[in-house]
């Protein structure tokens, strides 16, 4: 894990080191700084005031003169010719000249005026002693606690960066938590490490568990619900092939077929919204047209008297690769829906290159309402009894499942149009066959 937490830790000893480094040396900085101008000059005042007491007493005492200090002295009414040249036209008070490497203090009183040279370079090597030394001294002993700190740090983490990287490698279908056995554990995992161990292990065995039963429940589903209806299927065309079937009975023998047809497809769908999404499902290249046509048939019966028209208008024939079955229960859906809200007027499938377009002269839906359309149990109008609301939900999720996108406009008293807009193949376009006429209930 390039940026898991031990880097992340790092990184952060190494700006903590960095940032104390930089206080440290800027600090005694500041500190040979003072040192220089302003320890070292009231050390000059302090021993030119030592100096006037000493002369007080005797005029013959000589100014200072030793390693690092030299002090010369022009009495009341001579020429300073004799002081060095660089002095001559200093002002009383502090100098510092830095082309010569001093340091100057003139303290003029009646008697006379004071010079005392201190030499730089021995004010550097007296900063040096009593400034970057310990400021070294200080930085070693940071550098020091604090990589002895990230070590401790790094041995606590290292358990839960350990589990982390367990973790990054489970397969989200069979997650192999072997590893994370109380047995099987680092001998320096203790505390709270152990305990999120024991959780992840207590999880990924509730994950397998459940991965297991969705996998028996979609195996035994797609057999034991496809079974009574192929009961119903084949009974249905026993009974039709009778003679002499009146045809009232014919007529409810073909809305059980189309019934047990539309079941199918439904639990198809849902078994395929159930699976895994890498899972690819069976599927086969089929007409859009003619899945559009049988769902238009099915769903005139639910016009009954209704003054509505349903018309289908093949535009293009496009062929699609995918199960039949979802385009059954998703153009079936959007059918129902519009049938359902049309009280009059026309409800027009048209079917293009690479869309299928659903639009009605309905109650339509107000903006709130189709900004929630796609919602579970939702229903734009309750007080109409058709319908729980979950019809437009599965839509949406099938064709999110098959790459398809889905989209609503509505106005309220006018309409809405639904289009279905199909992801073409790789590498082109959805294959299509020349168009034929338009046919109406």
């Amino acid at each position: 894990m390039p940026h898991g937490l031990p880097r992340k830790i790092r990184i952060a000893f190494i700006v903590q080191m960095v940032m104390a480094s930089l206080a440290i040396l800027v600090a005694f900085y500041v500190v040979a700084t003072l040192y220089k101008y302003s320890f070292i000059q009231a050390t000059l005042q302090d021993e030119a005031a030592h100096y006037w007491q000493l002369y007080q007493a005797s005029p013959a005492q000589p100014p200072p003169n030793n390693f690092a200090l030299r002090g010369y002295l022009v009495e009341a009414g001579y020429s300073n010719l004799s002081l060095p040249a660089n002095l001559r036209p200093l002002t009383p008070g502090f100098h510092e000249l830095a082309s010569d490497g001093q340091l100057v203090w003139v303290d003029r009183q009646e008697a006379g005026t004071l010079y005392l040279v201190y030499l730089r370079d021995q004010a550097t090597r007296v900063a040096v002693w009593f400034a970057v030394l310990p400021a070294m001294l200080a930085l070693f002993a940071i550098y020091g606690a604090t990589w002895l700190t990230y070590k401790a740090s790094k041995r606590m983490v290292s358990p839960v960066a350990w589990l982390a990287r367990q973790v990054s490698r489970w397969d989200p279908r069979h997650p192999d938590i072997a590893a994370l056995a109380p047995e099987c554990l680092p001998a320096d995992m203790e505390g709270e490490a152990r305990q999120l161990a024991r959780a992840l292990h207590s999880l990924g065995g509730r994950v397998e568990a459940q991965l297991e039963r969705e996998r028996n429940f979609t195996r035994d589903a797609s057999h034991e619900l496809r079974t009574p209806l192929t009961v119903i299927r084949v009974a249905s065309d026993m009974a039709l092939d009778e003679a002499d079937v009146p045809q009232r009975v014919v007529r409810s023998l073909q809305r059980i077929q189309r019934s047990g047809r539309d079941m199918e497809a439904v639990i198809d769908a849902f078994l395929i919204l159930a699976r895994d999404s890498d899972i690819e499902p069976q599927s086969e290249w089929f007409q859009v047209c003619e899945v559009v046509q049988e769902e238009a048939d099915s769903a005139r019966a639910l016009l009954g008297d209704k003054p509505v028209t349903l018309e289908v208008d093949c535009v293009a024939r496009p062929q699609l690769y995918a199960p039949p079955r979802v385009l059954h229960v998703v153009v079936g859906n959007l059918l129902r829906n519009a049938c359902s809200y049309t009280d009059r007027g026309t409800v027009t499938v048209t079917i293009e290159a690479d869309s299928v377009v659903v639009s009605d002269t309905g109650i339509g839906m107000a903006p709130d309402a189709l900004a929630r359309a796609f919602e579970p149990f939702y229903r734009a109008a309750p007080e109409r009894p058709m319908g729980t609301g979950l019809g437009l939900s599965i839509v949406l999720r099938l064709c999110e499942r098959f790459g398809w996108t889905i989209s609503l406009d509505s106005t309220l008293d006018t309409g809405t149009v639904a289009r279905i807009r199909f992801a073409p193949p790789t590498g082109g376009a959805l294959p299509t066959a020349p168009a034929t006429g338009t046919t109406a209930a």
